[in-house]
């Protein structure tokens, strides 16, 4: 992790439009819907992640950007440059009568190898790293208790020890530009594998 004295200063305005409209849902990327709960998970690329979550029943809207760094509203090549801090996450929000946050959370370790620290697959850097951002008291709870779970089954799986950052203090969200958001939409046979690992937690 970059010294967060080294870090790029980054800029205060933010890199997307405020009028940016989700591909999918219609409505701004960052708008949460009414009865809605937000979840912020990182587990590599944002690309194809984000792609999972819109196509979960239960969400109602998505975004990528960037969380758990330093810098300012970065822009995707200051973050892939290592000098920010952050790492690519997607913003979920969800109708919780219809999937819960745990739901949620057990499709985020299914989904990607949350032992491989700041990688996934061949795209290694800090900005690959897995990560929980716990939205609230109640997400950060649930969210431990998984987490316990799903390292007992990686270990078991003979994968070692689960490196996924839980961080349960007020993060910043700073969406990425508008090109990345649903990416794979735009691009449908764009590069994003999803790492998924077989290990299952039930």
């Amino acid at each position: 992790m970059v010294d967060p004295r080294l870090a790029l200063a980054g800029r205060e305005a933010s890199i997307l439009p405020g009028g940016a409209v989700h591909d999918i849902f219609g409505i701004n990327v960052l708008d949460t819907p009414e009865g809605s709960e937000v979840a912020y998970l990182a587990l590599g690329c944002f690309w194809g992640a984000e792609k999972l979550y819109w196509t979960t029943p239960g969400v109602t809207n998505t975004a990528v950007g960037y969380m758990g760094g330093t810098t300012l509203n970065p822009t995707y090549e200051e973050t892939c440059s290592g000098r920010t801090g952050h790492t690519e996450t997607v913003r979920v929000t969800f109708d919780p009568t219809k999937v819960s946050y745990e739901q949620l959370l057990r499709i985020f370790f299914e989904n990607h190898d949350p032992t491989q620290g700041m990688r996934q697959g061949n795209d290694v850097g800090t900005q690959y790293r897995s990560a929980i951002f716990a939205a609230t008291p109640e997400q950060a709870a649930t969210a431990a208790s998984v987490l316990e779970q799903y390292g007992e089954a990686f270990d078991k799986a003979g994968f070692g020890s689960v490196t996924t950052e839980l961080v349960t203090e007020p993060t910043p969200f700073y969406p990425a530009e508008p090109g990345h958001q649903q990416y794979l939409f735009k691009v449908p046979h764009g590069y994003c594998p999803i790492h998924a690992t077989g290990v299952t937690c039930r």
